[in-house]
C-alpha cells in the first residue's frame, strides 16, 4: 500500500501519475501474455482513478477507459490492485475483441476473457480484495489449524532453546498433517496467489535462496513474476507464491520473518566491523543454508513424524494444474556466486539455530507480518 503526502497536491498528483503509469505497464505485460492474434487486436485504453466506494474498478466502453478506485490503489498492496486491473481488462477484451457486446457483463465471453488473462471473474464490485479473502479463509479446518500454529509459535518464543525447538517441530508436523489431509479435497478454487517481498528491479542473491526454502518446506509453489516497481517507475520482478489460503498465509509469514531475522542479525553481526553490502549477502546466504539444513534434519531425521517424512515426495495434483494454467510459460534460472567463507560460515551457524516464532519485532522498523487469526 502507498502513503501519499496528505495536503500536498503536487506530491499526491505525482503519486497518482506514477500509479497510472504502473497500470499501463501492467496492462502491456498482461497483453504480452495473450495469444499473439488477440494481443495485437487489443488496443491500449485510457486509465483513470476515481473516488468510488461501491466498486473497485470499471471498464467504460464508450470512453475506452479502465478506472480504478483510489481507495484500492492507495490502501491495498499492488497484487490486489493488479487483480482488479486484470478483471477490468477482461471486460475490455470481451467487448472489443471477443465479440461479447450482446451478452450480460459477466457472461460466457467475459469468462473466456478471464481465462485468457488469468483474471479473477469476481474481482470487482463489492468483492473482498485479495488480502481480505486471504484473511478470511472460509474454512473451519484451516482456521483451527492457524489457531493451533499461532499457539505453537508463541511457545517458540521461549527463552529455553529446547522448548522452542520442540514447539516449532510440532508446528511443522501440524502443517504437514493438515496439508496431506487437504490434498484429496483441493480444487482450483481453493488456491490463491500473492506477492511476498517487494517488487524490485534487482534482488540480492539471498532472496533467490530464500524463495526455494519457502516453496520446498511450506507447501506452496512460487514463481518470479514481472511486476511494476512504483519507486523506479519500471517493471521489475517479485516472488509470487500459490497454494491454499492456510498454506499461503503461513509461507508468507515465514518469508517475512526470515527476511527480518536476516536484517536484525546482520545489524548485530556487523556492529563495529564496517563490512559492505556484499558481505551481508554472504552472511544471509549462510543463514539460509543453515536454516535449510535444520529443516531437512527435522523432516528426514529419526524422530520425524510420518507426515513430515513423506511430505518431500508428495505432490498436490490440483495445485500443479492450477500452476500450469496460471503460468503456461515458465523459464528456470539460478543465482550463484562466490562467498567470503568466514562471514558465510558465521551465518550458517546462526541459521542452524533459527526458530520461527510469532510476532517478533525489530526496533525502529515495526512488527513482522503476523499470522492473522480467524475473522469474527
Amino acid at each position: 500500500m502507498y502513503q501519499p503526502s496528505m495536503g500536498n497536491d503536487t506530491n499526491d498528483t505525482a503519486l497518482e501519475r506514477c500509479i497510472l503509469h504502473g497500470l499501463a505497464c501492467e496492462w502491456e505485460q498482461a497483453v504480452w501474455m495473450l495469444p499473439p492474434g488477440l494481443g495485437r487486436a487489443l488496443k491500449k485504453p485510457l486509465f483513470a482513478l476515481e473516488n468510488a466506494r461501491s466498486r473497485w474498478g470499471r471498464w467504460q466502453a464508450d470512453r475506452r477507459e479502465i478506472t480504478l478506485s483510489r481507495r484500492l490503489v492507495l490502501d491495498h498492496p499492488w497484487d490486489a490492485v493488479r487483480e482488479v486491473l486484470h478483471h477490468e481488462m477482461a471486460h475490455q477484451l470481451a467487448q472489443e475483441v471477443l465479440g461479447g457486446n450482446g451478452e450480460p457483463p459477466h457472461g460466457p465471453v467475459f469468462r473466456r476473457a478471464c481465462a485468457l488473462l488469468q483474471a479473477n471473474p469476481e474481482a470487482s464490485g463489492r468483492c473482498p480484495t485479495l488480502y481480505e479473502r486471504l484473511a478470511d479463509t472460509g474454512n473451519k479446518d484451516g482456521d483451527r489449524t492457524l489457531r493451533r500454529i499461532r499457539k505453537l509459535m508463541a511457545l517458540a518464543e521461549s527463552g529455553n532453546r529446547h522448548e522452542a525447538e520442540a514447539a516449532m517441530v510440532k508446528a511443522r508436523e501440524l502443517m504437514a498433517r493438515h496439508h496431506i489431509e487437504q490434498i484429496p479435497r483441493n480444487t482450483a478454487s481453493d488456491f490463491i496467489s500473492i506477492f511476498v517481498g517487494r517488487p524490485a528491479l534487482r534482488h540480492f542473491r539471498e532472496f533467490y535462496h530464500l524463495a526455494p526454502i519457502v516453496t520446498d518446506f511450506y507447501f506452496v509453489q512460487g514463481i518470479w513474476v514481472t511486476a511494476y516497481v512504483l519507486e523506479r517507475r519500471k517493471m521489475g520482478r517479485v516472488l509470487e507464491i500459490s497454494g491454499t489460503r492456510t498454506n499461503v498465509t503461513i509461507a508468507s509469514y515465514v518469508h517475512d520473518f526470515v527476511e527480518r531475522f536476516i536484517d536484525t542479525g546482520w545489524t548485530d553481526y556487523n556492529r563495529g566491523r564496517g563490512l559492505n553490502r556484499h558481505r551481508k549477502t554472504d552472511f544471509a546466504v549462510g543463514i539460509l543454508h543453515g536454516f535449510r539444513t535444520k529443516l531437512e534434519k527435522e523432516i528426514g531425521g529419526a524422530g520425524a513424524s510420518a507426515p513430515s517424512k513423506t511430505l518431500m515426495a508428495l505432490a498436490d495434483p490440483a495445485l500443479d494444474s492450477y500452476m500450469a494454467v496460471r503460468y503456461p510459460r515458465v523459464t528456470r534460472f539460478s543465482r550463484q556466486g562466490r562467498v567470503e567463507e568466514t562471514v558465510y560460515g558465521d551465518g550458517v551457524r546462526i541459521g542452524k539455530k533459527l526458530v520461527i516464532s510469532k510476532g517478533v519485532t525489530d526496533a525502529g522498523t515495526g512488527p513482522v507480518k503476523r499470522i492473522p487469526g480467524p475473522r469474527r
